[in-house]
């Protein structure tokens, strides 16, 4: 394996070498838990899964580390709106969160810190930043970081440091406009923790570093996130944490936003589309094809029309599997995979073109099938399972995603259609013509298309 990855930080693609032989460390960007989650939020995720899946088919032992940051400005504002209390709201939407990862066929992280379990660890950070010159505490309590103190500053998002806005609002008792917020003094009625400088909460920033090096260490082979993490979450993770004195992470890899009209998909533009909706339309598996099948770093410009034919693209490679499985038995999963999938993932995940590896081999496979070369069909069937596998897509796999979305019925339904298949096989031999077309027209109208070959009929669902 020689997997190239586009690192972030240096704008080149890098032949990834772990850490450490054998493993690989990676931390995750993970939910804020301020509402429900919709497709723009979980394609990080499943992005990252399809990462791990791959590296973990290489042979590697992989710990991914996903955070939950549940304390935050949103999260306070939201709840207060709502009447509730703030740590309720955001149990209920780290639920929704964890239900939307797990329909989606998302591997459960190896860890799931929360921010509010890791004060300890961040005041420790901000007492690092504080005696090494990097970070002051201001007399009403808040702490802020010293940006012009870390000459690195602006590397990974590629500004200059003068241009910097950090959207903090009011600059308070800051020394300098630059610099950003570790800790933030406590407010009447907002939930506070006690430190050396007073009683407050964290910073957004300052969560993530203190979670990733807590569970990987000083140093880890890769940090993942959004595109909008890239500045000024991102850039500050990394300056406060090399402040300190920590290598911190040896990769930056960011995804590409879901879009609607050229818009980010946000809730504050109104188009949210959220994942228990579009369950409602689509299966998970297919949701997921549709959202692992674009390379990471292009943006999905989301529509009804591009959702259909990804669900079509996926029932293809479903229906011939089912196919081969009835006709000739489970065909188990190659333990590697074909080359040309295995190039197209090392360049930089490059999942469109593994797909269309994957497709190929759905069509020499049917035409396998057609001319009842069984062996080709099944061989087919087996790299297919192989090469969805490490997409978390694998029409068979026992309780995976597309298992979970439907797989009982694909067999009743598959049940029945050999047997009407059967009857109709017996009329043509018999010449009765009549009763074939009867039966292959009552298919048709229940959506089942059949096609004769010399191997015998086989079908397929219309829109598949």
């Amino acid at each position: 394996m020689t997997l190239r990855l586009l690192d972030s930080a240096t704008r080149e693609q890098r032949v990834f070498t772990p850490l450490r032989a054998g493993a690989v460390s990676m931390y995750v960007c993970g939910a804020t838990v301020q509402g429900l989650p919709h497709i723009g939020h979980v394609r990080s995720g499943l992005n990252y899964d399809v990462l791990r899946r791959w590296l973990t088919h290489a042979g590697y032992d992989v710990t991914l580390v996903r955070n939950v940051t549940d304390i935050d400005d949103k999260i306070l504002r939201k709840s207060e709106a709502a009447g509730r209390p703030w740590w309720e709201w955001a149990a209920t939407h780290e639920r929704a969160f964890t239900a939307a990862y797990d329909a989606l066929g998302c591997l459960p992280p190896s860890v799931e810190p929360h921010a509010t379990g890791h004060i300890t660890q961040m005041v420790e950070l901000i007492d690092r930043l504080i005696q090494g010159g990097h970070a002051y505490a201001t007399p009403k309590g808040d702490v802020y970081f010293a940006v012009r103190t870390q000459p690195d500053y602006g590397t990974l998002s590629g500004q200059k440091v003068d241009d910097v806005h950090q959207g903090e609002g009011d600059a308070g008792d800051k020394r300098d406009p630059l610099d950003f917020t570790l800790w933030k003094a406590a407010k009447p009625g907002e939930p506070s923790w006690p430190t050396p400088w007073g009683h407050g909460r964290p910073g957004w920033h300052l969560e993530c570093s203190a979670m990733a090096t807590a569970y990987l260490g000083p140093e880890f082979d890769i940090h993942g996130g959004g595109l909008d993490l890239v500045f000024p979450h991102h850039e500050n993770e990394r300056a406060q944490s090399h402040a300190a004195g920590d290598p911190f992470a040896r990769f930056w890899l960011h995804n590409a936003w879901v879009t609607m009209g050229g818009e980010k998909m946000s809730k504050s533009l109104g188009n949210v589309l959220s994942i228990e909706n579009l369950l409602t339309r689509v299966r998970p598996a297919e949701l997921r094809y549709y959202l692992v099948g674009p390379h990471y770093r292009s943006a999905i410009e989301y529509s009804d029309a591009a959702l259909d034919e990804a669900v079509a693209a996926y029932r293809r490679i479903e229906s011939f599997v089912h196919r081969v499985r009835e006709r000739h038995g489970l065909p188990d999963p190659d333990l590697a995979v074909p080359a040309a999938f295995a190039a197209a993932m090392d360049d930089d995940l490059g999942t469109p073109l593994a797909l269309g590896e994957v497709h190929k081999l759905v069509r020499e496979g049917n035409t396998a099938l057609d001319t009842g070369d069984a062996p080709a069909a099944s061989a087919a069937a087996s790299a297919i399972r192989a090469t969805t596998g490490v997409l978390g897509l694998d029409p068979l796999a026992t309780g995976g995603v597309a298992e979970q979305s439907g797989d009982s019925a694909r067999q009743a339904l598959g049940t029945l259609v050999e047997t009407m298949l059967e009857r109709r096989q017996a009329a043509r031999a018999e010449k009765d013509f009549a009763t074939a077309d009867r039966l292959r027209d009552e298919l048709l109208a229940a959506g089942i298309a059949v096609e004769d070959g010399a191997g015998g009929s086989t079908w397929t669902l219309k829109d598949a």
